[in-house]
């Protein structure tokens, strides 16, 4: 079923785009301001972020919630985090490669105890998005069965959305390229994931560095935005960040405000030089999503 559903919205894709070119034609309001941005890195370089014009801090789950830490640990670390410059507000990294989601020895149970402590400390910490990346976790045994997979991932999902829920913070799914994990990786699988799963705390992210490496284009972002929570970005040559070696994103961006994205972005790539290339990130995105809107703005 999922398979098939994948098909019909590849088939799809091309409409979706000339829609958004008739959207943008005819100047359907579009969001006001580039989303906010962050930067995946430790809470110790949020002065830094600070700094150079970034809104918040894209933190890990083990480095910054300590779940398999006693509430004293945690209460030590949300009074630093407190006095930071700028807050966290989404976390990547969820899940440990001994909690399976798929496969033989999948641990849901664990999997659902393990969360229930992530997210009741994220929604303390102000802590909006948890990222469901974990490629290791999310694996496919050597053959096992796809759609029983996507099966088990979306029973897991729909047993993990009320309890983001009730903590107030949604959990993203995030497609990873192929070279990461052999499972969802492409938004329009992650989407059909999402859908399956039908819950309003269970969202998607789009890395535009896993969408490039997928050759996977700006229509994706428009036939999947209203599942869309959380972006992440980083250029596909090294996955360094944005300017480093000047790839364009503007089509990217020109689909995201096709869609009235207007939720976060983060910059997350693998740092030479953060005290450099973090401001060089923020100018290079602040500097393509202008161009990008007036391209939208023209049809």
């Amino acid at each position: 079923m999922i398979a098939a559903a994948l098909d019909r919205r590849r088939f799809l894709a091309g409409t979706a785009a000339c829609l958004a070119a008739g959207i943008a034609g005819a100047k359907t309001p579009v969001a006001p301001a580039a989303p906010s941005l962050g930067a995946w890195t430790s809470l110790d370089n949020a002065a830094l972020l600070a700094s150079s014009g970034y809104g918040f801090v894209e933190e890990e789950v083990d480095r910054f919630l300590l779940p398999d830490k006693p509430d004293t640990a945690f209460e030590a670390a949300l009074a630093t985090a407190r006095a930071a410059p700028i807050p966290v507000r989404t976390l990547v990294r969820l899940l440990p490669p001994s909690l399976q989601s798929v496969g033989p020895d999948t641990a849901h149970d664990g999997i659902v105890t393990f969360c229930e402590t992530v997210f009741a400390r994220a929604r303390r910490a102000g802590v909006e998005t948890v990222v469901f990346g974990s490629p290791r976790s999310r694996r496919i045994p050597e053959g096992f069965p796809r759609a029983t997979a996507e099966a088990q991932l979306i029973e897991l999902c729909k047993r993990l959305g009320p309890v983001a829920q009730a903590h107030g913070v949604i959990l993203a799914l995030e497609p990873l390229n192929h070279t990461e994990t052999n499972f969802i990786n492409r938004v329009s699988e992650g989407g059909a994931i999402v859908r399956a799963v039908g819950h309003p705390s269970v969202g998607l992210v789009a890395d535009l560095f896993h969408m490039r490496m997928e050759d996977e284009g700006p229509a994706s972002l428009i036939e999947n935005g209203p599942l869309i929570r959380h972006v992440q970005i980083a250029e596909k040559q090294g996955r360094r960040a944005p300017g480093v070696a000047g790839e364009d994103f503007s089509a990217y961006f020109e689909a995201l405000r096709s869609i009235g994205y207007d939720r976060r972005l983060s910059v997350e790539c693998l740092w030479s030089d953060i005290a450099r290339e973090a401001p060089l990130a923020a100018r290079t995105i602040r500097a393509q999503y202008p161009a990008a809107t007036a391209k939208a703005a023209r049809g």
